[in-house]
């Protein structure tokens, strides 16, 4: 199956370091990201969203900059896994602050996948306030 990258770039009114724990923690995605999420001993995510859970891993982080999570995919010979990254940047010039989000997935619908990250994101600034 093809898989698509949709990115987009979101403002917020906080700090990197306010907003980092909402990226990186299991009851920070819990609060906006999806229905639930916890941790186990191994480090692996369990991410729930109607119902359904799936299992995810963080591969990469840097405090206060960039999250990525890969999704462990039901295939075991699936190579290209499904991940979602949030990179903060802050523009030094204005001092806003923006949130990168890039999701590769099958979602081939990209504007509905937009509007998915719009409200996602609505809901992660009205948490953070900003």
């Amino acid at each position: 199956m093809s898989k698509f990258e949709y990115t987009g770039e979101f403002e917020f009114r906080a700090s990197k370091k306010m907003l980092y724990p909402y990226l990186s923690s299991a009851s920070g995605l819990a609060q906006w990201f999806a229905d639930d999420v916890n941790i186990d001993e191994d480090k692996i995510l369990t991410v729930i969203w109607d119902g359904e859970e799936n299992k995810a891993k963080m591969v990469a982080h840097r405090t206060n900059s960039l999250v990525k999570i890969e999704f462990i995919p039901n295939d075991p010979s699936d190579d290209d896994p499904n991940y979602v990254e949030f990179k903060i940047d802050m523009n030094e010039l204005t001092q806003a602050v923006f949130v990168r989000v890039t999701d590769y997935s099958e979602m081939d619908d990209l504007d509905e996948l937009g509007e998915i990250w719009e409200n996602l994101m609505h809901k992660l600034k009205e948490i953070v306030g900003g």
